[in-house]
């Protein structure tokens, strides 16, 4: 993993090299005013600077951005991490076939009328940079409830209209905090849910904001209280001082346990997976389920309990599927982050299940977006708080 982030991101410096040589170069060739050479230098330098903060902190120990600006800190990330190497890469072809066409030739012609749409070119990305910054920084103190009616085959009658807030992936740390938190709460406690499920990442990175996110969850309210698993963010610094503070709070942390509530006297079983299990794998494989844990867990419920399975990645639902478990609930995918069309982007690239609901026979999943963000831009995957009820499909079978 060391090796991985060294030559991720060794490769985005080089990137930003590549930017400002590339640029300066196109720059000369069409006879830019000197300041387009300062900006482009400037603009470069803050990336960089940026970048190795983010860098010698993480190796410090500390969370990555730190005592940044939010603006800058969304600024850095979205160049270093989306922008830097296409543009780079960009800049170099168009150099190239510049050169080439030119014979090595120097010098532009200030009066040629494709001048002001080739530095327009070489502005766009820059551009781009800023404009999605101001999207991203908007964006973080937004949120959707999105609304969901899961039709059950064999719903017991007693829980009929039961509703659940699904939250996940709040990332409480770097990009999500001050009024958004509150907005959360606020948020949930007025969809008066029956039941408050989270599928994990309540923190970023650093456990310093454990304490902040333990009391965002306890003011969260429900008629039978609020459930969670752990997600791979909130494990990065220490998986056992998380688990142990969270299970110090008071909060029901399931690590491979499961609870039972009575509702209107008929039990409802909740499990919740540790982070890792049935994670072998690639991400949109179904990898090895952890059958042994769940046959444990339904083992030891009571025989007729409805069950949901609580897991951050949704790779477990092929698991949780042939268990015969009628919900699963999971996050970790951010809904594909960056999506062109619901079935065009990074989720459908990355992952089997992504965003909304899954069926397969009479077992469904749904996958939350995330409540917050650990990467600042989203598009087509808004941050969102899932309030499910549950209805009766009938008897199948």
């Amino acid at each position: 993993m060391r090796r991985f982030f060294l030559i991720t991101f060794g490769l985005v410096f080089v990137s930003n090299f590549g930017c400002w040589f590339a640029g300066n170069s196109l720059l000369d060739r069409l006879a830019a005013p000197e300041i387009g050479h300062w900006l482009l230098g400037i603009f470069v330098l803050l990336q960089v600077i940026g970048l190795a903060a983010m860098l010698v902190a993480r190796a410090l120990g500390f969370q990555p951005g730190t005592g940044m600006a939010l603006p800058l800190l969304v600024l850095v990330m979205i160049w270093n991490l989306l922008l830097a190497l296409p543009t780079a890469m960009a800049s170099w072809l168009w150099l190239t076939i510049w050169w080439v066409a030119s014979a090595g030739g120097t010098g532009a012609d200030s009066t040629s009328p494709g001048r002001e749409i080739g530095l327009l070119a070489v502005a766009a990305p820059f551009v781009a940079a800023f404009l999605a910054t101001a999207l991203a920084v908007w964006q973080l103190q937004r949120f959707r409830v999105r609304r969901l009616t899961l039709e059950i085959p064999n719903l017991p009658p007693a829980l009929q209209g039961f509703t659940i807030a699904h939250l996940s992936d709040l990332h409480i740390g770097l990009l999500t905090r001050g009024r958004v938190l509150e907005d959360l709460v606020m948020a949930t406690n007025l969809l008066t849910p029956d039941l408050i499920l989270l599928t994990g990442d309540l923190i970023n990175f650093s456990l310093e904001d454990l304490p902040r996110g333990l009391e965002i969850l306890h003011q969260m309210k429900s008629r039978y209280g609020l459930y969670l698993c752990e997600g791979n963010h909130d494990l990065i610094q220490s998986r056992s001082e998380f688990e142990a503070a969270t299970k110090a709070s008071g909060l029901s942390l399931l690590l491979n346990e499961g609870a039972t509530i009575s509702v209107h006297g008929h039990a409802v079983r909740i499990l919740g997976l540790r982070w890792g299990e049935g994670m072998e794998g690639a991400e949109k494989t179904a990898g090895a389920a952890p059958v042994d844990v769940l046959s444990r867990l339904l083992a030891e419920g009571q025989p007729g309990a409805f069950t949901i399975l609580l897991a951050h990645h949704p790779q477990v639902f092929d698991a949780a599927a042939r268990a015969g478990i009628p919900l699963t609930l999971a996050g970790h995918t951010h809904g594909g982050q960056l999506m062109l069309t619901p079935g065009i982007g990074f989720g459908p690239w990355l992952y089997r299940y992504w965003s909304g609901l899954y069926r397969r026979g009479a077992s469904q999943l749904v996958v939350s977006n995330g409540a917050g963000n650990w990467f600042p831009l989203r598009l087509g995957a808004p941050a969102e708080i899932i309030h499910l009820t549950l209805e009766s499909a009938g008897s199948v079978g």
